[in-house]
């Protein structure tokens, strides 16, 4: 047993794509050797910016000799396809091998005993393959070769392979590229080449280089290296695990630096200074002592200065002048002019062809958000509102108070879209709005809602609880969802291009933080097909908190729930029910019925008269339990107190289970039949009052 080593070094691979490509690089590996029957005991991935390596630990000197076999044609086939198959394998009609296919069959199998190989003989094959197969996000072509199509791709121009079995080079020449025993170490500490033994020795000599090999040990450099130079200013650090990986991914040889911009930036939005220092140029933030964002920023070198990073930290605090002085130009542009200004330019914007303009949807979003309080499905009270009626009921002066507030941050929603600094940060539209509407005097109610409307973006998000922001919220989105649905434009597959299955989650969260109580197809959610598909976005989210999905399909089923609030009540009440003793054998007598059921009733229930002889006690039994029950169950369901329901069914759960053990359901006399198929529809409907159990799995 040997190890083997691989590295493909290159110019820099951008790092958003190298965590991935050693990920890639080790499945394509593995895949390519097992062909050959060759699988190491572990095998390792990494990657810096100018290198990919593998380790492949344990390989067998060589394969172990490998049975194939092809399948040929049946037996009784005629000479023309036997023969062609003879040909194919080479070998003999008598060396072929009979089986039975189960069918009555015989069919003809070719069994090949492949020897072993030399283990150097399948890398040689393997690491070729796997470069070509490689599948960057984006590759490239170079020199002289790269007029063929045919030629090797790569993310950028591949420079060396080294690839070592033990200490023995493997022989591998891929378009004039060919394997060795050196490679680049840092690119400024250490240019000249490095030669590596095996490899035991080649994150060692890769260190003795300046080049850190682990891509996790870099990002343990940073994120310690960070706060401490943040910690050592009286600073704190704003933790980034994004920008820790990007700019592990870099830099081989980090190293971070605090530094510092003029003081005057800060009266810009801190968002925008946030997202200008990250994305433009990839650097941390810090806050001071009492958590307000500081002047200063964290910036990850590529290499050990001899002056201690003084010129490295002065061109990056030149470079973010330069980008914050843009970012504060924008601001103040901005602010001059009014939003109401702003949004009459969104009649210019087409939101979707057959849907119309951003400001038709702004159009609907406002109308249905006053809908929403006016309605009292988005209940508030307007802080600070007059105590004194003024002619009308304060609830309903709330209400007045809060519509108007909804609709007049609706329409200032989208304004921020046509804004320059949305346009050069995009990721700041409605952070940009609420800091314009709050700046032009709006009330407090409408900026945040501005800024918040888009709030829930995702999994983990806040999710809105402030009146007017909900109602602007849960408009947006469902217009978004009924628009598109009714234009059938609807997600499938993973392809989801206008983020419908994030604007139903958002309104499912929406509903459930808020306890919003009302009908969905009140909003036309029935029509296009969208109440189906918020109901499969519920089961996707409420999986996560441990809730069934055939529950939710068990009391959907019944149809006409378009209440999320009250369908979740029902199925909690559910699981409650289906996890006790009680639960889950009325579930066993009702599939028993149901499916007696389905056999003999097929076209649902039919008249019958008691047997003229009398009835059975189990039959008395069941019937009593059930004038009990069924009156019960419905009253409870519709004043939604789904455990009492629950309770009900479980009072049948015992007269059931005597009736199967005390009568014969399908008895001769034609009377006593057809009464105690009735007394099973009965108990069927009873529990249908509650949930469709032929839903329930189990």
């Amino acid at each position: 047993m040997t190890d083997f080593l691989l590295e493909l070094l290159s110019e820099e691979i951008p790092a958003r794509m190298q965590a991935k490509a050693a990920t890639d690089l080790g499945k394509l590996f593995a895949d390519e050797i097992a062909k050959s029957g060759l699988k190491a005991a572990s095998i390792e991935t990494y990657a810096t910016p100018r290198r990919l390596a593998l380790m492949a630990r344990a390989l067998p000197l060589q394969t172990d000799s490998v049975r194939e076999e092809r399948k040929g044609p049946r037996a009784d086939a005629p000479e023309q396809a036997l023969a062609g198959f003879l040909r194919s394998t080479g070998l003999s009609r008598e060396q072929l091998e009979e089986r039975d296919d189960g069918k009555g069959n015989k069919i003809l199998f070719a069994v090949f005993d492949k020897p072993g190989r030399q283990t150097a003989e399948v890398l040689a094959e393997a690491v070729p393959a796997v470069v070509r197969a490689f599948p960057w996000p984006k590759s490239m072509r170079w020199g002289k070769a790269s007029s063929s199509t045919e030629s090797l791709r790569w993310v950028r121009p591949l420079q060396g392979i080294i690839a070592l079995l033990g200490d023995d080079l493997v022989d591998i020449d891929i378009d004039g590229v060919k394997s060795g025993f050196t490679t680049l170490g840092h690119r400024f500490h250490h240019p000249d080449v490095v030669t590596i033994g095996n490899a035991a020795d080649y994150a060692m000599k890769l260190r003795a280089a300046h080049v850190i090999l682990d891509p996790k040990e870099r990002q343990q450099i940073i994120r310690d290296g960070a706060a401490k130079v943040a910690t050592d200013a009286g600073l704190v650090l704003v933790e980034d695990e994004g920008l820790v990986a990007e700019n592990a991914g870099l830099t081989e040889w980090p190293v971070p630096m605090l530094g510092r911009f003029d003081a005057s930036f800060l009266a810009v939005p801190e968002e925008v200074i946030q997202l200008t220092a990250r994305i433009n140029q990839k650097y941390f933030i810090c806050r001071d002592a009492n958590g307000k964002l500081a002047n200063a920023f964290v910036c990850t070198a590529n290499i050990q200065a001899i002056d201690g990073g003084a010129a490295i930290v002065a061109g990056n605090q030149k470079v973010l002048a330069a980008r914050l002085s843009d970012a504060k130009f924008f601001y103040e542009q901005d602010l001059k002019i009014p939003l109401d200004e702003q949004a009459r330019k969104l009649a210019d914007i087409v939101f979707h062809e057959k849907i119309g303009t951003v400001a038709d949807k702004v159009a609907r979003v406002a109308e249905l958000a006053r809908w929403l309080i006016e309605k009292g499905v988005v209940p508030g009270r307007v802080p600070g509102a007059d105590p004194e009626p003024n002619g009308l009921p304060l609830a309903q002066q709330h209400k007045a108070a809060l519509a108007d507030m909804a609709e007049r941050a609706a329409k200032l929603a989208k304004a921020d879209l046509v804004t320059g600094m949305v346009g050069e940060f995009p990721e700041l539209q409605g952070v940009m709005g609420g800091y314009y509407a709050a700046a032009q005097n709006e009330k407090p109610e409408v900026a945040n809602a501005v800024r918040d409307h888009y709030k829930p973006a995702g999994q983990g998000d806040d999710v809105p609880t402030d009146a007017v922001t909900v109602a602007v919220s849960l408009a947006d989105k469902l217009d978004s969802l009924n628009e598109f649905f009714r234009i059938d434009e609807k997600p499938t597959g993973s392809k989801d291009p206008f983020a419908l299955r994030r604007s139903a989650l958002g309104v499912i969260s929406l509903i459930e933080t808020n306890g919003l109580r009302f009908p969905l197809n009140a909003i036309g959610a029935d029509q296009n097909g969208v109440l189906a598909f918020m109901l499969d976005r519920l089961k996707v989210q409420q999986k996560e908190a441990g809730v069934r999905h055939d529950l939710i399909d068990a009391v959907a089923a019944l149809g006409g729930e378009d209440d999320l609030v009250r369908l979740l009540a029902r199925v909690h009440a559910l699981q409650g029910f289906v996890s006790t003793d009680d639960g889950t054998n009325l579930l066993a007598g009702y599939k028993r019925a149901a499916n007696i059921l389905k056999k003999e009733l097929p076209d649902g229930a039919i008249a019958a008269r008691p047997p003229h002889d009398g009835l059975e006690a189990a039959e008395r039994a069941l019937l009593a339990a059930l004038d009990a029950a069924e009156p019960q169950a419905r009253a409870a369901v519709e004043a939604e107190q789904f455990e009492t329901a629950m309770s009900a069914l479980a009072s049948l759960r015992a007269p059931i289970d005597a009736f199967f053990d005390g009568v014969m359901v399908n008895d001769p006399d034609a009377d006593k039949r057809a009464f105690r198929l009735n007394l099973l529809a009965r108990f069927r409907d009873a529990v249908h009052s509650v949930a469709d159990f032929s839903k329930i799995e189990g």
